[in-house]
Protein backbone atom coordinates (compact mmCIF):
# COMPACT_ATOMS: atom_id res chain seq x y z
CA UNK A 1 0.00 0.00 0.00
CA UNK A 2 1.19 3.44 -0.85
CA UNK A 3 -1.41 6.17 -1.15
CA UNK A 4 -4.25 4.03 -2.40
CA UNK A 5 -4.83 0.33 -1.85
CA UNK A 6 -7.06 -1.61 -4.22
CA UNK A 7 -8.04 -5.25 -3.83
CA UNK A 8 -10.31 -6.41 -6.62
CA UNK A 9 -12.58 -9.36 -7.29
CA UNK A 10 -11.78 -9.09 -11.02
CA UNK A 11 -10.20 -12.30 -12.25
CA UNK A 12 -9.42 -11.67 -15.92
CA UNK A 13 -5.79 -10.96 -16.69
CA UNK A 14 -6.70 -7.80 -18.59
CA UNK A 15 -7.52 -5.21 -15.95
CA UNK A 16 -7.79 -1.54 -16.80
CA UNK A 17 -8.23 1.72 -14.96
CA UNK A 18 -8.95 5.25 -16.09
CA UNK A 19 -7.70 8.19 -14.03
CA UNK A 20 -9.17 11.66 -14.59
CA UNK A 21 -6.22 14.06 -14.74
CA UNK A 22 -7.50 16.77 -17.04
CA UNK A 23 -8.11 19.58 -14.52
CA UNK A 24 -6.14 22.79 -14.05
CA UNK A 25 -5.52 22.21 -10.34
CA UNK A 26 -6.59 25.73 -9.39
CA UNK A 27 -7.33 24.75 -5.77
CA UNK A 28 -3.70 23.76 -5.23
CA UNK A 29 -2.16 26.97 -6.50
CA UNK A 30 0.52 28.32 -6.35
CA UNK A 31 2.12 24.86 -6.63
CA UNK A 32 0.21 24.06 -9.82
CA UNK A 33 1.60 27.17 -11.49
CA UNK A 34 4.88 25.23 -11.76
CA UNK A 35 3.79 21.59 -12.13
CA UNK A 36 0.57 19.82 -13.12
CA UNK A 37 -1.31 18.73 -10.00
CA UNK A 38 -0.87 14.97 -10.64
CA UNK A 39 2.93 15.44 -10.63
CA UNK A 40 3.10 17.35 -7.35
CA UNK A 41 4.82 15.24 -4.71
CA UNK A 42 2.61 13.90 -1.98
CA UNK A 43 4.79 12.16 0.63
CA UNK A 44 7.81 12.46 -1.67
CA UNK A 45 6.13 10.87 -4.67
CA UNK A 46 3.92 12.34 -7.43
CA UNK A 47 0.25 12.06 -6.47
CA UNK A 48 -0.53 10.07 -9.58
CA UNK A 49 2.31 7.62 -9.06
CA UNK A 50 0.81 6.52 -5.73
CA UNK A 51 -2.38 5.57 -7.56
CA UNK A 52 -0.62 3.82 -10.42
CA UNK A 53 1.41 1.70 -7.99
CA UNK A 54 -1.73 0.72 -6.10
CA UNK A 55 -3.54 -0.19 -9.31
CA UNK A 56 -0.58 -2.32 -10.29
CA UNK A 57 -0.84 -4.17 -6.95
CA UNK A 58 -4.51 -4.81 -7.73
CA UNK A 59 -3.48 -6.54 -10.94
CA UNK A 60 -4.22 -3.66 -13.32
CA UNK A 61 -2.02 -3.99 -16.38
CA UNK A 62 -3.09 -0.88 -18.29
CA UNK A 63 -3.82 2.60 -16.95
CA UNK A 64 -5.53 5.18 -19.13
CA UNK A 65 -4.81 8.80 -18.23
CA UNK A 66 -7.47 11.23 -19.42
CA UNK A 67 -5.32 14.33 -19.96
CA UNK A 68 -5.64 17.80 -21.43
CA UNK A 69 -3.80 20.51 -19.46
CA UNK A 70 0.02 20.25 -19.71
CA UNK A 71 -0.33 16.73 -21.06
CA UNK A 72 3.12 16.52 -22.64
CA UNK A 73 4.88 17.23 -19.33
CA UNK A 74 2.94 14.45 -17.64
CA UNK A 75 3.51 12.05 -20.50
CA UNK A 76 7.29 12.44 -20.42
CA UNK A 77 7.64 11.99 -16.65
CA UNK A 78 5.02 9.30 -16.09
CA UNK A 79 6.02 7.14 -19.05
CA UNK A 80 9.51 6.89 -17.59
CA UNK A 81 8.12 5.83 -14.20
CA UNK A 82 5.63 3.39 -15.74
CA UNK A 83 8.42 1.54 -17.52
CA UNK A 84 10.11 0.96 -14.16
CA UNK A 85 6.87 -0.43 -12.74
CA UNK A 86 6.01 -2.56 -15.74
CA UNK A 87 2.55 -1.08 -16.30
CA UNK A 88 1.28 0.11 -19.68
CA UNK A 89 0.21 3.77 -19.76
CA UNK A 90 -2.18 5.06 -22.40
CA UNK A 91 -2.72 8.81 -22.77
CA UNK A 92 -6.19 9.81 -23.89
CA UNK A 93 -6.00 13.45 -24.98
CA UNK A 94 -9.00 15.77 -24.66
CA UNK A 95 -9.13 18.65 -27.16
CA UNK A 96 -11.81 20.25 -24.97
CA UNK A 97 -12.72 19.63 -21.32
CA UNK A 98 -15.06 16.63 -21.24
CA UNK A 99 -16.05 16.64 -17.59
CA UNK A 100 -16.02 13.43 -15.54
CA UNK A 101 -17.93 11.17 -17.96
CA UNK A 102 -16.86 12.36 -21.41
CA UNK A 103 -13.32 10.95 -20.98
CA UNK A 104 -14.83 7.45 -20.65
CA UNK A 105 -16.54 7.83 -24.02
CA UNK A 106 -13.30 9.13 -25.53
CA UNK A 107 -11.46 6.04 -24.28
CA UNK A 108 -14.34 3.68 -25.12
CA UNK A 109 -12.41 1.68 -27.70
CA UNK A 110 -9.66 0.90 -25.18
CA UNK A 111 -12.04 0.11 -22.32
CA UNK A 112 -14.00 -2.31 -24.51
CA UNK A 113 -10.95 -4.45 -25.30
CA UNK A 114 -12.23 -6.79 -22.59
CA UNK A 115 -15.57 -7.33 -20.86
CA UNK A 116 -14.04 -6.95 -17.41
CA UNK A 117 -15.07 -4.11 -15.06
CA UNK A 118 -12.64 -1.22 -14.84
CA UNK A 119 -11.65 1.32 -12.19
CA UNK A 120 -12.30 5.05 -12.57
CA UNK A 121 -10.47 7.39 -10.16
CA UNK A 122 -10.16 11.10 -9.59
CA UNK A 123 -6.50 12.07 -9.55
CA UNK A 124 -6.38 13.80 -6.15
CA UNK A 125 -7.90 11.15 -3.90
CA UNK A 126 -5.95 9.70 -0.99
CA UNK A 127 -7.60 6.51 0.28
CA UNK A 128 -7.38 2.87 1.30
CA UNK A 129 -10.19 0.54 0.32
CA UNK A 130 -11.29 -2.89 -0.89
CA UNK A 131 -13.40 -2.89 -4.02
CA UNK A 132 -16.28 -5.20 -4.91
CA UNK A 133 -18.20 -5.45 -8.18
CA UNK A 134 -21.97 -5.18 -8.03
CA UNK A 135 -24.50 -4.78 -10.85
CA UNK A 136 -23.50 -2.21 -13.47
CA UNK A 137 -21.45 -0.03 -11.18
CA UNK A 138 -20.14 0.52 -7.68
CA UNK A 139 -19.36 3.85 -6.03
CA UNK A 140 -16.99 3.90 -3.10
CA UNK A 141 -18.47 6.04 -0.33
CA UNK A 142 -16.83 7.39 2.78
CA UNK A 143 -17.95 8.94 6.06
CA UNK A 144 -17.09 12.63 6.63
CA UNK A 145 -17.65 15.08 9.45
CA UNK A 146 -19.02 17.87 7.21
CA UNK A 147 -21.24 16.29 4.53
CA UNK A 148 -22.58 19.74 3.56
CA UNK A 149 -19.32 20.30 1.64
CA UNK A 150 -19.83 17.26 -0.60
CA UNK A 151 -22.32 15.18 -2.56
CA UNK A 152 -24.19 12.84 -0.20
CA UNK A 153 -25.09 9.32 -1.37
CA UNK A 154 -28.37 7.82 -0.11
CA UNK A 155 -28.71 4.01 -0.29
CA UNK A 156 -30.76 1.22 1.23
CA UNK A 157 -29.80 -1.64 3.57
CA UNK A 158 -28.64 -3.67 0.56
CA UNK A 159 -26.33 -0.81 -0.49
CA UNK A 160 -28.43 -0.13 -3.59
CA UNK A 161 -28.13 3.62 -4.25
CA UNK A 162 -31.44 5.54 -4.18
CA UNK A 163 -30.39 9.13 -4.79
CA UNK A 164 -27.71 11.81 -4.62
CA UNK A 165 -28.00 15.12 -2.79
CA UNK A 166 -25.41 17.80 -3.54
CA UNK A 167 -24.14 19.77 -0.53
CA UNK A 168 -27.21 19.31 1.70
CA UNK A 169 -27.88 22.10 4.16
CA UNK A 170 -29.79 19.75 6.50
CA UNK A 171 -28.33 16.47 7.72
CA UNK A 172 -29.40 13.54 5.58
CA UNK A 173 -26.37 11.28 5.73
CA UNK A 174 -22.64 11.54 6.34
CA UNK A 175 -21.74 9.14 3.49
CA UNK A 176 -20.35 10.87 0.41
CA UNK A 177 -19.06 9.97 -3.02
CA UNK A 178 -15.33 9.27 -2.62
CA UNK A 179 -14.51 9.76 -6.31
CA UNK A 180 -13.61 6.10 -6.88
CA UNK A 181 -15.76 3.88 -9.11
CA UNK A 182 -15.80 0.32 -10.43
CA UNK A 183 -17.84 0.13 -13.63
CA UNK A 184 -18.88 -2.56 -16.05
CA UNK A 185 -18.31 -1.80 -19.77
CA UNK A 186 -22.08 -1.59 -20.33
CA UNK A 187 -21.96 1.82 -18.61
CA UNK A 188 -20.29 3.19 -21.74
CA UNK A 189 -23.60 2.81 -23.59
CA UNK A 190 -24.98 5.54 -21.32
CA UNK A 191 -22.28 8.10 -22.13
CA UNK A 192 -21.97 10.30 -25.23
CA UNK A 193 -18.75 11.88 -26.46
CA UNK A 194 -19.39 15.38 -25.15
CA UNK A 195 -18.74 17.30 -21.94
CA UNK A 196 -20.66 15.26 -19.38
CA UNK A 197 -20.78 14.91 -15.62
CA UNK A 198 -20.86 11.29 -14.55
CA UNK A 199 -22.19 12.32 -11.14
CA UNK A 200 -25.12 14.36 -12.51
CA UNK A 201 -25.88 12.87 -15.94
CA UNK A 202 -25.03 9.17 -15.62
CA UNK A 203 -25.21 7.92 -12.03
CA UNK A 204 -28.79 9.14 -11.31
CA UNK A 205 -30.11 7.09 -14.24
CA UNK A 206 -28.13 4.03 -13.17
CA UNK A 207 -29.58 4.42 -9.68
CA UNK A 208 -33.09 4.69 -11.11
CA UNK A 209 -32.50 1.35 -12.85
CA UNK A 210 -31.20 -0.20 -9.60
CA UNK A 211 -27.86 -0.72 -11.28
CA UNK A 212 -25.65 1.29 -8.92
CA UNK A 213 -24.38 0.21 -5.53
CA UNK A 214 -22.41 1.80 -2.71
CA UNK A 215 -19.37 0.28 -1.07
CA UNK A 216 -18.39 1.77 2.28
CA UNK A 217 -14.73 2.66 2.55
CA UNK A 218 -12.78 0.55 4.99
CA UNK A 219 -9.91 2.94 5.65
CA UNK A 220 -9.00 6.62 5.35
CA UNK A 221 -10.04 9.04 2.63
CA UNK A 222 -9.03 12.58 1.78
CA UNK A 223 -9.47 14.86 -1.19
CA UNK A 224 -5.96 16.37 -1.26
CA UNK A 225 -6.72 18.90 -3.97
CA UNK A 226 -6.27 21.99 -1.79
CA UNK A 227 -3.50 22.93 0.68
CA UNK A 228 -5.38 22.41 3.96
CA UNK A 229 -6.61 18.98 2.87
CA UNK A 230 -3.24 18.12 1.32
CA UNK A 231 -1.65 18.51 4.74
CA UNK A 232 -4.43 16.58 6.48
CA UNK A 233 -4.02 13.79 3.94
CA UNK A 234 -0.28 13.77 4.56
CA UNK A 235 -0.91 13.28 8.29
CA UNK A 236 -3.25 10.37 7.59
CA UNK A 237 -0.78 8.79 5.21
CA UNK A 238 2.11 9.05 7.69
CA UNK A 239 -0.12 7.61 10.41
CA UNK A 240 -0.87 4.70 8.12
CA UNK A 241 2.85 4.09 7.50
CA UNK A 242 3.42 4.14 11.25
CA UNK A 243 0.55 1.73 11.91
CA UNK A 244 2.36 -1.14 10.21
CA UNK A 245 5.87 -0.15 11.29
CA UNK A 246 7.11 1.14 7.95
CA UNK A 247 10.87 1.47 7.71
CA UNK A 248 10.37 4.51 5.45
CA UNK A 249 9.73 6.72 8.48
CA UNK A 250 12.72 8.66 9.77
CA UNK A 251 14.35 7.97 13.12
CA UNK A 252 17.05 9.72 15.08
CA UNK A 253 17.89 12.87 17.08
CA UNK A 254 15.34 15.63 16.73
CA UNK A 255 12.73 13.46 14.98
CA UNK A 256 9.34 13.70 16.72
CA UNK A 257 6.42 11.50 15.67
CA UNK A 258 5.85 10.53 12.06
CA UNK A 259 8.38 12.01 9.65
CA UNK A 260 9.16 10.96 6.08
CA UNK A 261 12.57 12.19 4.91
CA UNK A 262 14.41 11.57 1.66
CA UNK A 263 17.89 10.07 2.23
CA UNK A 264 19.52 12.99 0.39
CA UNK A 265 18.05 15.62 2.74
CA UNK A 266 20.41 17.19 5.31
CA UNK A 267 19.34 18.27 8.79
CA UNK A 268 21.49 20.36 11.13
CA UNK A 269 21.99 20.27 14.88
CA UNK A 270 19.37 20.93 17.58
CA UNK A 271 16.39 20.70 15.22
CA UNK A 272 12.88 19.47 15.97
CA UNK A 273 11.37 17.81 12.90
CA UNK A 274 7.81 16.57 13.35
CA UNK A 275 5.31 15.41 14.07
CA UNK A 276 3.79 14.94 10.61
CA UNK A 277 6.50 16.27 8.31
CA UNK A 278 7.62 15.26 4.83
CA UNK A 279 11.04 16.40 3.60
CA UNK A 280 11.94 15.91 -0.05
CA UNK A 281 15.19 15.20 -1.95
CA UNK A 282 18.04 17.67 -1.67
CA UNK A 283 16.41 19.69 1.12
CA UNK A 284 18.75 21.44 3.57
CA UNK A 285 17.57 22.19 7.11
CA UNK A 286 20.05 24.27 9.09
CA UNK A 287 20.64 24.27 12.86
CA UNK A 288 17.90 25.02 15.37
CA UNK A 289 14.94 24.72 12.98
CA UNK A 290 11.50 23.55 14.14
CA UNK A 291 9.11 22.09 11.55
CA UNK A 292 5.65 20.65 12.32
CA UNK A 293 2.82 19.37 10.09
CA UNK A 294 4.48 20.56 6.89
CA UNK A 295 5.80 19.43 3.54
CA UNK A 296 9.18 20.68 2.30
CA UNK A 297 9.64 19.99 -1.41
CA UNK A 298 12.77 19.18 -3.39
CA UNK A 299 15.92 21.35 -3.07
CA UNK A 300 14.42 23.85 -0.62
CA UNK A 301 16.58 25.44 2.11
CA UNK A 302 15.35 26.36 5.60
CA UNK A 303 17.96 28.44 7.39
CA UNK A 304 18.83 28.41 11.06
CA UNK A 305 16.35 28.97 13.89
CA UNK A 306 13.25 29.22 11.70
CA UNK A 307 9.86 27.85 12.80
CA UNK A 308 7.40 26.29 10.34
CA UNK A 309 3.96 24.90 11.16
CA UNK A 310 1.21 23.83 8.73
CA UNK A 311 2.83 24.95 5.52
CA UNK A 312 4.03 23.71 2.15
CA UNK A 313 7.43 24.98 1.04
CA UNK A 314 7.82 24.72 -2.73
CA UNK A 315 10.71 23.50 -4.84
CA UNK A 316 13.99 25.43 -4.56
CA UNK A 317 12.63 27.87 -1.99
CA UNK A 318 14.94 29.65 0.44
CA UNK A 319 13.56 30.40 3.91
CA UNK A 320 15.78 32.81 5.83
CA UNK A 321 16.97 32.81 9.44
CA UNK A 322 14.54 33.33 12.35
CA UNK A 323 11.54 33.14 10.02
CA UNK A 324 8.10 32.07 11.30
CA UNK A 325 5.62 30.57 8.81
CA UNK A 326 2.24 29.11 9.78
CA UNK A 327 -1.49 29.05 9.02
CA UNK A 328 -1.49 26.80 5.92
CA UNK A 329 0.98 28.98 4.09
CA UNK A 330 2.08 27.75 0.64
CA UNK A 331 5.27 28.98 -0.96
CA UNK A 332 5.38 28.49 -4.73
CA UNK A 333 8.52 27.42 -6.55
CA UNK A 334 11.74 29.39 -6.00
CA UNK A 335 10.39 31.80 -3.37
CA UNK A 336 12.94 33.65 -1.23
CA UNK A 337 11.86 34.62 2.28
CA UNK A 338 14.29 37.04 3.89
CA UNK A 339 15.47 36.80 7.51
CA UNK A 340 13.09 37.46 10.45
CA UNK A 341 9.90 37.46 8.33
CA UNK A 342 6.48 36.31 9.59
CA UNK A 343 3.92 34.80 7.17
CA UNK A 344 0.51 33.61 8.33
CA UNK A 345 -1.72 31.91 5.76
CA UNK A 346 0.06 33.33 2.75
CA UNK A 347 -0.20 31.93 -0.78
CA UNK A 348 3.05 33.10 -2.36
CA UNK A 349 3.40 32.98 -6.14
CA UNK A 350 6.55 31.45 -7.67
CA UNK A 351 9.84 33.35 -7.97
CA UNK A 352 8.94 36.05 -5.43
CA UNK A 353 11.22 37.62 -2.84
CA UNK A 354 9.47 38.33 0.47
CA UNK A 355 11.03 41.21 2.40
CA UNK A 356 8.14 42.22 4.68
CA UNK A 357 5.87 40.24 7.00
CA UNK A 358 2.31 39.20 6.16
CA UNK A 359 0.41 38.58 9.42
CA UNK A 360 -2.98 38.05 7.70
CA UNK A 361 -3.87 35.33 5.15
CA UNK A 362 -3.62 36.62 1.58
CA UNK A 363 -2.33 35.90 -1.91
CA UNK A 364 1.15 37.38 -2.20
CA UNK A 365 1.93 38.44 -5.76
Amino acid sequence: MKQLKLMSTMVNKEKRALILVGGYGTRLRPLTLSRPKPLIEFANKPILLHQIEALLQAGVTEVILAVSYRAKEMEVELTREAKKLGVNLVFSHETEPLGTAGPLALAKEILLKSDEPFFVLNSDICAIFISPISAEGTIVVTKVEEPSKYGVVVYDKNNCIQSFIEKPQEFISNKINAGIYILNPSVLNRIQLRPTSIEKEVFPFMAADNQLYAFELNGFWMDIGQPRDFLTGMCLYLKHLSSFGSLELAKGPGIVGNVLMDPTAKVGMNCQIGPNVTIGPGVVIEDGVCIKRSTILRDAIVRSNSWLDSCIVGWKCSVGKWVRIEGTTVLGEDVIVKDEIYINGGQVLPHKSITTSFPKPQIIM
